[in-house]
């Protein structure tokens, strides 16, 4: 049954249809910018600055601050801010090679990975898996993620809403990939901002002002405790897994990729992180506001629709039209960072068929309306069972942080081989897998890591000769 009011759901009904009407008339316009298979997959190289950063934003902000970072909040105060610092320091990490990423011209993950050890048909297969698995469980969650926020205020079916939101997320996509997607983001990015600051102070109002929230909570919640509230074992898992997720996930790189400037890329990247505050600030002042009103709910991550059902029918609308912005955001993107890696790197270069610029589009949205429907069946089928997306970003993180960064540490030193690529890569993987068997104290994704970057040390330093001419030119190029 819904719990919202027949006139809060015709607005809300009403404000998502215009939301996304807006969303695909953007993408449609912006999409005419897409001439070829290049602009589509990485923009063309075409984004200004102040586009990454938003974009950046938008991407990074879906389902789980909407529903997740809301819920540490009302457990565990300030501490959602540890969450926002691990993806934080993840871009700043990023901007140690961002420079070197975007003139090396990489469309995909793989690419940069290739780059490094040499081109190998496995080499190029591993990485892909492990770069697409990210975007695409990010895919689903946002899927199961509308169906749950909507679900319960409207009365709408999940299979519907799945449904709804897939179709939304496809005609995001369509007409331009990466070059609509960044530019709907953008314009979303800057709604998304002024929201998540307005419907912030809004709660905190609703709750009777933060005097008395700090009247009303424990200090320990909104005090400077409140930093560590979660406790330190939580903690250290969140920097074990967020940090390395962050530094492998193909959603952020893809943006570097397609700065206009190559100057660009690195200011980018750590003004994107900056925004990424905005989340916590979001989420942190929503949960206590939430925590003042209603101590008592049973699950934390239940906060943020319990708001719903207190905010006046004209926020409820705009704040309805900011949850389809948001979700609709980071679907368009990690569905067009799928399709990437599965025609660049999958169809192209390992099944090696040459296409002309037509058929490469057409192919991609083609691979598009595929992923989405997969995405939504599995959404539709274990809408209760997606914790295991979780060990997607340990995976990931296993296979690509070692290449990656070791890789592009050696690069100058080593002569680096397609071996020691996927030696790396599949012991990061299994040492992943045997350490989640075993049910380790430490993160399984931390034993992943180690195990790779053992393997690639020892087969870099055991490998003799210097780096190829290939590399050498590479790097002429790179410092000129």
């Amino acid at each position: 049954m819904p719990t919202g009011s027949t006139g809060q759901i015709i607005g809300i009904v009403v404000a998502s249809l215009l939301v996304i009407g807006f969303g695909i008339a953007m993408s449609v316009y912006f999409g005419r910018k897409a001439k070829n298979s290049q602009d589509w997959l990485s923009a063309g190289e075409s984004l200004p600055l102040i586009v990454v950063i938003i974009t950046q934003f938008a991407t990074a902000t879906g389902g789980g601050v909407l529903i997740a970072h809301v819920g540490i909040g009302y457990r565990s105060g300030w501490s959602v801010f540890i969450y926002e610092g691990c993806v934080l320091i993840g871009f700043l990490v990023l901007m140690l090679i961002a420079k070197w990423l975007r003139q090396q011209r990489f469309t995909t993950v793989p690419d940069i990975i290739t780059r490094l050890f040499g081109q190998h048909k496995l080499v190029t297969a591993i990485a892909a898996l492990a770069a697409l698995v990210v975007p695409f469980g990010w895919l689903a969650t946002q899927f199961v993620a509308f169906a749950q926020l909507f679900g319960q205020l409207t009365g709408v079916s999940p299979t519907a809403l799945i449904l709804l939101i897939m179709v939304a997320s496809l005609l995001f996509v369509l007409p331009g990939g990466l070059t609509s997607v960044a530019w709907t983001d953008f314009v979303f990015g800057i709604f998304m901002i002024a929201m998540s600051l307005g419907v912030a102070a809004y709660a905190v109002h609703l709750a009777g002002g933060w005097g008395h929230i700090t009247a009303t909570v424990p200090q320990r919640l909104w005090g400077w405790e409140g930093f560590t509230a979660v406790g330190w074992e939580q903690i250290w898992l969140w920097v074990a897994a967020i940090l390395p997720g962050t530094l492998t996930n193909q959603l952020y790189y893809q943006r570097v990729f397609a700065t206009k400037k190559v100057s660009d890329a690195r200011r980018g990247l750590g003004l994107s992180g900056l925004t990424m505050l905005i989340g916590g600030i979001y989420a942190g002042c929503i949960g206590l506001a939430v925590h003042s009103m209603n101590p008592g709910l049973a699950n934390e991550e239940d906060a943020a629709g319990w708001l719903l059902t207190q905010l006046p029918t004209w926020l409820v609308v705009i704040f309805g039209a900011f949850l389809v912005s948001t979700i609709v955001s980071t679907t368009g993107a990690a569905l067009q960072s799928v399709v990437a890696n599965l025609t660049r790197d999958v169809y192209q270069n390992i099944v090696g068929k040459q296409q002309s610029e037509r058929q490469a589009v057409s192919l991609s949205r083609l691979i598009t309306v595929g992923v989405s429907i997969l995405a939504a069946v599995l959404a539709i089928l274990f809408p209760k069972a997606l914790t295991w997306l979780v060990a997607t970003y340990a995976y990931s993180a296993a296979a690509l942080a070692a290449p990656i960064f070791l890789g592009y540490a050696l690069h100058k030193r080593r002569r680096l081989t397609p071996l020691a690529a996927i030696a790396s890569m599949l012991t990061g993987i299994i040492g992943c897998a045997v350490a989640q068997v075993l049910d380790t104290t430490v993160p399984y994704a931390v034993y992943g890591i180690g195990a790779s970057t053992v393997v690639l040390l020892a087969i870099a330093f055991a490998t003799p000769g210097k780096p190829s001419a290939d590399v050498r030119s590479e790097l002429v190029r790179e410092e000129a």
